[in-house]
């Protein structure tokens, strides 16, 4: 029964992938980068924090980390401007431009030196009358927009929905995907749409057909309980989700706030894990230039990058929730009978960790022969496990077990 229920979801997500999806053949994997906002916020203080503001300045000395510390051959090729590189108006023929004295030398400047890299320049837009932080917005200059980014050389638009009628919306992200792709420009687009209109409440076939990834719930802040209120929020609503995302078209919960003040590291492992299991976009938002050896091991960690960049693209879904224990499990790869990433995540605070057992039956699993088990962080390999062979977990409190499960051959 098992087998048959994923051979029919792996056939589905298949065909959706070819039929619906938006056709502009880029983020056949979870996009992978660096965006500015959760670190470093809508910080213009180039006076007393030229350090930290957004500027060019702090562009390029990213990306020049993302080039030179291995991030980019880890597969983070992305930098993303956020909110507040504008100037405050626009110019008499309506264009938009970066603000003179933090980007002197403008966003095709910029782009060309990020291109120097071997990396891709991401920007931000907002469809309202204003951006967030309270600079031009959109709404009456989407094409004008689109011809500006795509003469500039960008690689990513992320599309913000602040000062907007949601009911706006579901013309507006189309229409700017439309005017896009007439520049001639190939430029990942990434929607905030289903996070303004309260995440479950769109039509993902139709929004797959124009956004190649989208924000559907509140933005991260660091801290462990932002962390785990998106997961819970994917949990619980996983039927809606999953199904919307693979190949082109990702559910994008935010960013990583690994290597940033809150987390520790039992913390950092667990959204890495969870973010891999949930397909999605992984890009970073820490300083790179001071982030720890620590950090940076669990975000170049190669085995967790490879669930996460698997070619099927199918969302993991939350299987157990039980004793303050929750299991996740993703397929990976298409085969008759697939692989496995599974991830136990302790939810529990109690002061050791939690010895969890089961066997593998009871996650769904069926193949007859078993399978090879090994720990993607610590890896451990736990041999060969039968159906009904029970596996045995000690999870750290607020941590997790990610395990890789290959059929036996």
């Amino acid at each position: 029964m098992w087998k048959a229920v994923v051979t029919a979801a792996v056939a589905l997500a298949l065909l959706l992938c070819q039929s619906s999806s938006l056709d502009n053949g880029l983020a056949r994997t979870p996009p992978m980068g660096w965006l500015a906002w959760e670190r470093f916020r809508c910080n213009v203080d180039c006076v007393d924090d030229p350090y930290n503001c957004i500027s060019e300045h702090l562009f390029m000395q990213m990306a020049d980390r993302l080039a030179e510390d291995g991030w980019k051959d880890a597969g983070y090729d992305h930098i993303t401007i956020d909110d507040c590189w504008m100037s405050m108006e626009r110019d008499d023929q309506g264009n938009l431009y970066a603000n003179k004295t933090r980007f002197p030398n403008g966003i095709k400047k910029l782009a060309d030196y990020v291109h120097s890299k071997g990396l891709k320049l991401g920007i931000y837009l907002d469809f309202g009358t204003h951006t967030c932080g309270g600079y031009p917005g959109s709404i009456k200059y989407l094409q004008q927009d689109a011809e500006t980014i795509a003469g500039w050389g960008i690689d990513l638009l992320k599309m913000d929905g602040c000062y907007a009628n949601v009911s706006d919306m579901s013309w507006g992200y189309p229409d700017m995907e439309q005017y896009m792709n007439k520049t001639g420009r190939p430029i990942l687009f990434s929607c905030s749409w289903p996070a303004y209109a309260g995440g479950i409440k769109v039509d993902y076939s139709s929004l797959e057909k124009h956004c190649n990834m989208w924000r559907n719930y509140d933005d991260i802040q660091d801290s462990w309980d932002s962390v785990t209120g998106i997961i819970d929020w994917y949990g619980d609503n996983q039927n809606i989700l999953a199904p919307a995302a693979g190949p082109g078209h990702w559910n994008d919960p935010d960013m990583l706030i690994v290597g940033d003040y809150s987390l520790s590291y039992e913390e950092s492992k667990a959204q890495m894990a969870m973010w891999a299991i949930l397909a999605a976009p992984l890009f970073m938002s820490n300083d790179l230039r001071s982030i720890s050896a620590e950090a940076r091991s669990i975000l170049m960690n190669k085995e967790v990058i490879r669930i996460s960049q698997d070619s099927l693209g199918m969302q993991g879904r939350r299987i157990i929730k039980e004793h303050g224990i929750e299991v996740w499990t993703r397929v990976i790869e298409n085969k008759d009978f697939p692989s496995y990433a599974v991830a136990f995540l302790n939810r529990r605070s109690d002061g050791m960790p939690y010895k969890y057992s089961l066997t593998l039956d009871k996650i769904g699993f069926e193949y007859y022969m078993g399978y090879e088990l090994s720990e993607v962080f610590t890896n451990q390999h736990y041999g060969h496990y039968d159906l009904k062979r029970v596996l045995t977990l000690h999870i750290n409190p607020s941590g997790v077990v990610m395990i890789y499960a290959i059929p036996m051959s």
